[in-house]
Order: C-alpha cells, then structure tokens, then sequence
C-alpha cells in the first residue's frame, strides 16, 4: 500500500453512558493509502458512518488517535479543524445538502466562500468543475431545478472545488436509479483513477463496495475480516449472560458496578459489566503502525458526559 493519508489508532467511540451507553467502534486500527479507494461495509448501526465521521473530523473520538498525513488530529482546535476540512477533504453525500434558493454555481464554490477566496476567483474555479461534470449550462439555474443526478453532479462539482486529497462518499447513490447511480460511480471513480484522490465509500451495497480497490466490513463496531459477517441479514445481537458477579439482580439480569475510570455507581447488564470489568484490567494496546504517534494509545471504554445515541 501507498503511503497512508489517513491512519487511525485503537479508535473508540462511545456514546450515552449507565444504561444508554453505546459503544459505536470499539477499537479501529487501519491505514488508508494516498490514491486508494476504500470502501466501509456495514448494516445499518454496524458503526461505518461513525467511522467516516470520525476520519473526516466531523467527530471527535473517545480515544484513539486519527491522524491526517502521519499528524495526530487531536489536539487541533476548532478554529483548525475546520481550515483542515475545509482543504482537505470533499463530501458526497446521499441527501444532497443544496441550498435550494441558491444557483449551482453558489452551491459548488460555498467551500471557497468560507475559505475567504474572492468572488472572481470563485467563479472561475467553480465554472471550471462544472464543466468537468458537463454542469456549465446549468450554472445559474437553482438547485430545486434540478433532477437527482443532476444535484448529486453539483454535490460532487462542490466535492472538488477545493481540490481536495480525500473525497469521503456516503451512500452516494442511495437516493439515485440504477442507470444514474451508475454515472455518479463512474465519475466518482473516474476522479480517483485519473487525479489520484483517496475514496472512502461507506456504503451497505456490496456491489458498489466491489469496484473499490479494497474492502473494510465492519459488525458491531469492529473489523470483521469476511463481508458474510457484515451483510449478513441476521446479526446475533443478543449479549451472552455472563457468570453473576456481586451484585447482581436475578429478577431484572442487571448488576450495579463502579465504572473504573470515573467512579460512579452504574447499572448494566451483566454481560456488559463484565466486559467493562474485562476491559479495565487489560493493559494498553501497544500501536500497530510506524508512526512515531501510534504507540501506546489507550483502548480503555469510558464514558462520555454528554455525548447522545
């Protein structure tokens, strides 16, 4: 593989905590070369658009580490995190996000007008992609005008402007006809043969997952290394019972524990406290990658104040 764009180190995230608590990715490790093309396979709550959330930094994780070009993210501020999205990153996604009383041409270069370009510029640089999408004629038209592959050609024109190194695509054609979605995939795949930008498709189609250079499925938060185990349409969600700890209530199959990083009094189900108790004995995870960053990060459930399912 080429040199990695993206890596992520034992990447968790948790949301809720007590009894809501879900844990969406429990402990990704993977790299992400420069010019690949990736596709993220999962049902539906198998954690693949928390993945790309969290490699796009739309999201922060509860541990781990995601790194951009071999620098740790996390201790960017809010301020940078957006500059870096904004220059980095592209995004297609199945609802369209247009501003309806806007013209395409205002849609497509609203990434220059947060980055500050001047408006002669923007027009330049958004006229030049719509014509690489035989968009141009429709450049003053508004996006309510629009038919679905056409907006989709005008979320991926906007995708562009930036001329960005990772396009992040999620379920792009879910809202498309077969014949259409098959044109958004061509361009789509198109972009990353001839320019080289990384695609990362989060997707449950197979078929589409196919036509990427590499497959990454993922079941209940984690890497599975077969895509049976992530297609599957019947998912044993059931937790195993656990043997009783102390504290456990026969009628309701609950046990009250202290959550070991935070020291509050929970209630969980036993399997689950059991898994918690597991966890907070195991000793870190030493990094799998090169990267002077990648060793040691924690991999040690917590849970997150605030944070909703």
């Amino acid at each position: 593989m080429t040199a990695p764009v993206l890596e992520t180190e034992n990447l968790v995230k948790i949301y809720g905590r007590g009894e809501t608590r879900f844990d969406a990715l429990k402990g990704i490790n993977l790299e992400i070369g420069k010019g690949e093309s990736v596709a993220v396979v999962g049902k539906s709550g198998s954690g693949k658009s928390t993945l790309m959330h969290l490699l796009a930094l739309l999201d922060a994780p509860t541990h781990g580490v995601v790194a951009l070009e071999g620098k740790p993210t996390g201790d960017l501020n809010a301020k940078e995190l957006n500059e870096l999205r904004n220059s980095a990153f592209g995004f297609v996604f199945q609802q369209f996000f247009l501003t309806p009383n806007q013209s395409v041409l205002e849609n497509v270069t609203l990434p220059l007008k947060i980055a500050g370009v001047p408006a002669g510029e923007r027009k330049r640089r958004g006229m030049e992609v719509l014509d690489q999408l035989d968009m141009a004629d429709k450049a003053e038209n508004k996006a309510t005008d629009l038919s679905g592959g056409q907006k989709q050609r005008v979320v991926i024109a906007r995708a562009l402007i930036n001329e960005p190194s990772v396009i992040f695509a999620d379920e792009p054609t879910g809202n498309l006809d077969s014949a259409t979605s098959r044109v958004v995939e061509d361009i789509l795949f198109g972009l990353n043969r001839d320019k080289g930008i990384t695609l990362v498709v989060v997707t449950h189609d197979l078929d589409l997952a196919q036509r990427c250079s590499r497959q990454i499925y993922l079941v209940d938060g984690q890497i599975v290394p077969t895509p049976e185990a992530a297609t599957n349409d019947v998912v044993d969600r059931q937790p195993r019972r656990a043997a009783h700890p102390a504290g456990a209530d026969d009628a309701t199959g609950t046990v009250r524990i202290t959550e070991p990083t935070t020291g509050e009094m929970i209630t969980l189900s036993e399997a689950d406290a059991a898994e918690l108790t597991r966890a907070a004995q195991e000793p870190m995870r030493p990094g799998k990658h090169a990267a002077p960053w990648a060793t040691n990060t924690p991999h040690r459930p917590t849970d997150q104040p605030g944070a909703t399912a």
